[in-house]
């Protein structure tokens, strides 16, 4: 398996982490028989709530566009160590994402963005030229 195939995976794990940790957090805003339930009305969430469900959806866009990345490259062969160290960066910038959304840190949680953001583009980029 190649390092981005891996990170990949990592990637994916820590998704499922975070919609854990939001879930908790939601529970104590409007409670476990509501998280459970069929959701039929819009619920008050607290700020940090709030901050970290938005936190759980930009990885679902970031995580989709990294994928893209890693099948393009790891399909054509083009692992490399740019690719690889571009992958490692990815994920260090959305494990960092997460508590920086959720602590409310601007504007380096858009830092932190740009900078997997960025990470994901190179290894496109490196698939393409």
């Amino acid at each position: 398996m190649t390092p981005e195939l891996t990170v990949l995976a990592l990637g994916a794990i820590f998704q499922m982490i975070q919609i854990a940790i939001a879930g908790a957090v939601m529970n104590k805003d409007v409670g476990r028989d509501y998280n459970t339930g069929p959701r039929d009305r819009e619920p008050e969430f607290s700020p940090l709530t709030g901050r970290l469900r938005r936190a759980v959806n930009n990885m679902f866009e970031s995580l989709a566009l990294f994928t893209i990345a890693v099948v393009v490259v790891t399909l054509s062969g083009q692992s490399s160590g740019v690719t690889q160290v571009a992958a490692w960066v990815w994920l260090a910038a959305r494990l960092l994402y997460f508590p920086a959304y959720g602590l409310g840190l601007s504007p380096w949680r858009s830092v932190v963005w740009a900078i997997g953001t960025i990470a994901t583009l190179v290894i496109l980029g490196v698939s393409l030229f």
